[in-house]
């Protein structure tokens, strides 16, 4: 498995918007009308990555949990479709339904966006204030795949806990690992 590492956006960066499709419901889908009223995760992820598969039960958990808390979660695979036929928008539609995903899962097909957020991985993560502003991005937790430590997701809930309790998060922010974002050539 390639190892790479989340590009570290500067915190209070305001997140780039976007309109992508959503492989679920088929409809292009803008960053202004999936945003929470108290926050926004937006997760790079792709249905093949075993670091992703790896955390994909904590996600939806997670989701989940927050949901009726006022914050949105956003998944959004910039894989190279033609080259990994297994992150096809076709396959991300399966995909999140099997894994019941309680949010939009988006197919970032010219891979803009992904460039936007200087994505690098899957999974990579990024929590906005409700002005969109960037106040976490990293991993989910110390977990990956055979290090025996278990998935919390511990990392981005307490930065979701700091943003609901308006305190800062004094945690250092540590870049995620994961495979690295399939790039078109």
């Amino acid at each position: 498995m390639a190892r790479t590492s989340s590009n570290m956006l500067p915190l209070g960066t305001v997140a780039p918007t976007f309109n992508l499709l959503d492989t679920v419901s088929n409809k292009a889908r803008s960053l202004d009308s999936l945003k929470g009223s108290k926050g926004t995760v937006i997760m790079f992820i792709c249905n093949h990555c075993p670091f992703v598969i790896h955390v994909n039960s904590t996600l939806v958990k997670i989701a989940n949990a927050y949901a009726g808390k006022g914050i949105s979660f956003i998944a959004i695979s910039s894989n190279d479709a033609i080259n990994y036929p297994q992150d096809s928008p076709e396959k991300m539609t399966i995909h999140a339904k099997t894994e019941n995903y309680p949010f939009p899962y988006l197919y970032d097909k010219t891979q803009n966006v992904a460039k936007a957020y200087d994505a690098a991985c899957t999974p990579d993560f990024y929590i906005f204030d409700s002005e969109l502003k960037l106040t976490y991005r990293g991993q989910l937790d110390n977990s990956r795949p055979g290090n025996g430590f278990p998935c919390t997701g511990a990392d981005v809930t307490h930065a979701l806990n700091c943003l609901l309790e308006n305190k800062t998060n004094s945690n250092t922010q540590n870049p995620s690992i994961g495979c690295g974002i399939k790039w078109i050539n």
